[in-house]
């Protein structure tokens, strides 16, 4: 049996970077930030996010840099050459497969004054 599902609430970290294909496909970007529960660091965590078709056109007309979000993927990889040295890279990134817009509209009022 194998599972690969990965759940995170945080805040955007930046605005969605939609990008539309010739064939009616679409697909957005944009990075997340959740807080760590420790009392040792109060530095986020990270993640890439991609999303296609509906989801992604819902994070394209909702989603806005600071806006407390939900989602619930799957990890992939992303593998290529680097162009300077050759070298091999890889960076994980989560594939959205649902996305829940969280918080009050007095938070995002607040959140997109904060920005």
């Amino acid at each position: 049996m194998s599972l690969n599902v990965v759940t995170l609430v945080g805040r955007a970290g930046r605005d969605p970077e939609v990008k539309y294909f010739e064939s009616g496909s679409v697909v957005c970007k944009f990075t997340l930030a959740v807080d760590r529960r420790s009392k040792r660091t109060d530095q986020p965590d990270w993640f890439d996010l991609e999303m296609w078709g509906k989801t992604a056109e819902i994070a394209a007309d909702y989603v806005r840099k600071g806006k407390l979000i939900g989602i619930k993927g799957s990890l992939k990889f992303e593998y290529w050459q680097d162009r300077n040295t050759g070298a091999s890279r890889s960076k994980p990134v989560i594939r959205v497969d649902q996305l829940e817009l969280l918080g009050s509209k007095r938070d995002d009022a607040q959140s997109y004054d904060e920005f």
